[in-house]
């Protein structure tokens, strides 16, 4: 096999392209809006954002391998993924963070080793053996 038989990559035309280009916008705007409700310490809206770039993401990663099936991604849209992909690890990173924080101010606020009920409702007991004369 020569050098000519291997054809360059095809570009996207320009409809898959703005395909794509909605895409990353879709998870960009979703990144804002989670990013706007965590500082606003809204929980619904926080857990709506989430569920929704979720979805964005899954659309977003769909679209991204049927077009390099397709033909070539030119390289903006590779590298604005790029970018929001490391937004959400960046998010993610904040909210383990946060999460591990709160976990330690539970921590503090109940320790583990107290006497009484439990999260699940049954009473914790000494364990002691023998019988208890009332």
């Amino acid at each position: 096999m020569g050098p000519s038989s291997f054809a360059a990559p095809r570009m996207l035309d320009a409809e898959q392209t703005q395909a794509l280009d909605a895409q990353i916008g879709a998870i960009e705007q979703r990144l804002a809006a989670l990013a706007q409700a965590l500082l606003d310490n809204d929980i619904r809206a926080i857990e709506n954002c989430a569920n929704e770039l979720q979805r964005a993401l899954a659309q977003a990663l769909d679209g991204f391998q049927a077009a390099s099936r397709h033909g070539h991604v030119p390289p903006p849209l590779r590298q604005r993924l790029v970018r929001a992909s490391g937004q959400v690890a960046a998010q993610r990173d904040t909210l383990a963070r946060a999460t591990a924080a709160l976990d330690r101010a539970i921590e503090s606020l109940i320790p583990r080793a107290a006497s009484g009920y439990t999260a699940a409702g049954a009473c914790a007991r000494p364990a002691s053996g023998g019988l208890t004369v009332a």
